[in-house]
This record gives C-alpha cells, sequence and structure tokens, in this order.
C-alpha cells in the first residue's frame, strides 16, 4: 500500500477490507458461549450474517471455532468441575457435535453450508499432511463451503497439543496463505494495560513493531471460559506478520464487529506489516 504510514487508522481498515481476500475469523469461548456457559446463538446468527457478507463480497472466508468442550457441558450439564483430562476429553467429543450442529443451522439460513475439519500440532509439521489440509481447503471453498477448524481435543495429548485456538488460527493463515486473521476476544483489544483494573488504559489502535509495543502491554487479562489470553495474542500476531498477514483483536460480542471495523466504524488493534 502506497503511504502506508501516513494513513489514518480509519483509512487502514477500510484498506484492509479492500486489499483482504482471505480470510479468518478465529472465535474464542468466551466469545461463542452466554454467561451461563451455553451456546450463544444470537452471536452465531449474527456471525453468519458477516460472513454472508464477506463473501457476497467476494471475500473466502474460513472460521477457527472454540467452544466444544463448553458446548458439551451444555449439553449434558455435568462434569463441568472434573479435571480429569479423560472428562474433559469426553466433554469435547460431546460438545463438538452440538456446536457444529448449532453452525449448520443457522448458516443454512443463509444458504451457506459448512464443513467441520478438527486438527493437531502434528498436522502442521509433516509435509504431506499440510498439503492435504491446503488442499481440503482449496476444495472446500472453491465450492462454496465454509470451513469451520478447530483443535482435535478428544485425541490430543500434551505432546500434540496446539494449546489455544489463536495460534491454531495462526498457524492455518500461514498454511492457507491468508490476508487477514480477525481475532474475536472478550476485549475491545489491544491496551498499554489492563482496562479491567486501570481506568487510564488506553487502546492500541495499530501495532506496527510488535517486538517493541509488547514491552508496554499488559498480558495479564484473561477470561474464564477461554485458555488463552493476550499473550497468545501477540504470540499469534508474531507468526502471521512474518508471512504478510494482517491480524485484528476486537470485540467479538459487537453486533456486526467485523463489517463495522472493516468500514471504520469499530474500534479495534490491528496487527501490521
Amino acid at each position: 500500500m502506497e503511504n502506508e504510514k501516513e494513513l489514518s487508522v480509519e483509512d487502514k481498515k477500510k484498506l484492509l477490507l479492500k486489499d483482504a481476500n482471505k480470510i479468518i475469523i478465529k472465535i474464542g469461548s468466551s466469545t461463542l458461549t452466554s454467561e451461563d456457559g451455553s451456546v450463544d446463538r444470537e452471536f452465531m446468527s449474527n456471525l453468519a450474517d458477516q460472513v454472508k457478507t464477506l463473501i457476497d463480497l467476494g471475500k473466502k472466508v474460513i472460521i477457527v471455532s472454540s467452544g466444544a468442550r463448553i458446548a458439551g457441558v451444555g449439553t449434558l450439564g455435568k462434569w463441568s468441575r472434573k479435571e480429569d483430562i479423560h472428562y474433559k476429553q469426553a466433554l469435547c467429543a460431546i460438545g463438538q457435535v452440538e456446536l457444529m450442529d448449532a453452525y449448520r443451522k443457522i448458516f443454512i439460513d443463509r444458504d451457506l453450508h459448512i464443513a467441520q475439519i478438527l486438527l493437531t500440532k502434528e498436522d502442521f509439521g509433516k509435509e504431506e499432511r499440510t498439503l492435504n489440509i491446503r488442499n481440503t481447503l482449496f476444495t472446500l471453498i472453491d465450492e462454496g463451503v465454509v470451513p469451520i477448524i478447530n483443535e482435535n481435543d478428544t485425541v490430543c495429548y500434551e505432546e500434540i497439543k496446539i494449546g489455544d485456538n489463536d495460534m491454531l488460527a495462526a498457524h492455518t493463515a500461514v498454511l492457507w496463505a491468508a490476508d487477514l486473521v480477525f481475532l474475536l476476544s472478550d476485549v475491545d483489544g489491544v491496551y498499554d494495560k489492563n482496562p479491567q483494573d486501570n481506568d487510564d488504559a488506553k487502546l492500541l489502535d495499530i501495532i506496527q513493531n510488535i517486538e517493541e509495543s509488547e514491552k508496554g502491554i499488559s498480558t495479564t487479562n484473561k477470561s474464564s471460559f477461554g485458555t488463552g489470553g493476550m499473550v497468545t495474542k501477540i504470540l499469534a500476531a508474531k507468526k502471521v506478520t512474518k508471512y504478510g498477514t494482517n491480524l485484528v483483536v476486537a470485540q467479538g460480542k459487537k453486533k456486526n464487529v467485523i463489517v463495522n471495523f472493516l468500514e471504520g466504524k469499530e474500534k479495534g488493534t490491528i496487527f501490521t506489516i
């Protein structure tokens, strides 16, 4: 982009939509769930509307979605406090069905078909698997199907676990050569300090030198439903920007947050190259 650094933040946001053809939307557990931990279908419905809008504009969209374990708790109504790994994996197995069924029913109302892809760290570390993932993604998207990716928590153990879907989105972005990654979170973006504890916290609209900027960023805030916090978002941003991909952190619960952000009407933080 010519004279990119001289552009206003609002103009930068608008150029992101103009230039971004391949977009990944990552949804955290706290964004996908209601206060009681059940799947937030109102949010999911608005997400489907936004995905439809992007596709109608000629964009290609992949979703990286958390929420299987929480959906499992909501479906079964028990085991939520059991920390045994087998119970956690069983909840994910149950919840993944509920989660994808909710996506399917809501997206089909917009004439959008979805597909489920479950991955582990090993899938990104072997060339043959990586090629298979890429080919599957291209085939689905070429046929107008929206891929929904999650970590395969039912079989994952520490050695093959990616650990957080911020990083899963980053790995997918590199594999797919995405133009833009949206991390929908429970915060408006990246602040210089925790806004929950500091009234003078300032939202950072744009970050171009991540290593320098992170020295003054508070990374302590973390939601009760999510597995990650600001640390993983910064790690994800470091990974994707090395490959020329921009990354946005924004408040996922706000209606039409993706479309509004890209039109310069919503706040958030842009990590850019």
